[in-house]
């Protein structure tokens, strides 16, 4: 009973707010109290040591029904209210633990999490460089800690489409995360889940800055797997990719 009236109550916030879009500042602390409270828990165990989404059944949260009414309501809001509210109630604590979410091992959440995420980033400038460091940190524990990280994929498709909109010429910073973050994730074990995703990002640079493929044709010998044909293949298949969008000279400085 009890639960019946929890989710009827949720998705009466959800149409309220599609309707009005806003809450009176009064009413904001409770809201906010209410999504952290219901979205920002203790992930569930993993049900496999090594998952691999080619041969195992993807894993589904029990609580999944009603986390994902909290999250259409957190993408109504996010779409619908005043910028400003978006800055102010929106904090760097809540975006540090609503990117932690991104480890579940449930589709259906990481793919509500790289929606409202990738919602965030467009409608709140202040918040974007906060966004994109966290993310560096995550894939920095992946790389250099050997972290097991469900994520990956859907985060570097949210780094794609931020990689796309880059104005030109490209800031130090963001060079710096291709030499030292894309490049690197290339030597990580786990590579064949993300490897579609990392490559398009890779691309993306590349098409900014034709100069920057002698950096990644370096950073694709450098890391060559010599003891795993299928990653051998991922990486014939980038090798590829990349020399369409390489210039002769830059071939050339490789060789």
């Amino acid at each position: 009973m009890a639960r019946a009236a929890k989710r009827q109550n949720l998705i009466e916030l959800s149409e309220y707010i599609s309707q009005s879009k806003q809450f009176s500042d009064d009413v904001m602390p409770y809201v906010m109290d209410m999504l952290s409270k219901n979205l920002f828990r203790s992930l569930p165990p993993p049900m496999f040591a090594d998952f691999d989404p080619d041969e195992d059944e993807p894993c589904t949260d029990p609580s999944w029904p009603h986390v994902q009414l909290v999250y259409d309501f957190l993408h109504k809001f996010v779409l619908s209210v005043d910028v400003k509210a978006i800055k102010k109630y929106l904090d760097k604590k809540f975006l540090l633990n609503l990117i932690d979410l991104f480890n579940s091992e449930d589709v259906h959440e990481r793919d509500y999490l790289k929606m409202i995420l990738h919602r965030i980033y467009g409608r709140c400038m202040p918040a974007r460089t906060f966004i994109r460091q966290t993310i560096n940190n995550v894939l920095f524990e992946v790389i250099y800690n050997c972290r097991i990280h469900h994520g990956i994929s859907e985060l570097l498709e949210i780094l794609g489409s931020i990689i796309n909109g880059f104005a030109l010429p490209l800031k130090k910073e963001h060079v710096l995360f291709l030499q030292q973050v894309l490049i690197p994730l290339h030597k990580t074990p786990t590579l064949p889940q993300f490897h579609q995703q990392l490559t398009y990002c890779v691309t993306q640079f590349i098409q900014k800055d034709s100069a920057l493929a002698a950096f990644v044709l370096h950073g694709i010998l450098k890391y060559w797997p010599a003891t795993s044909c299928q990653k051998e293949v991922l990486f014939l298949q980038e090798l590829e990719e990349v020399l369409q969008f390489t210039e002769r000279s830059q071939i050339e400085k490789i060789v």
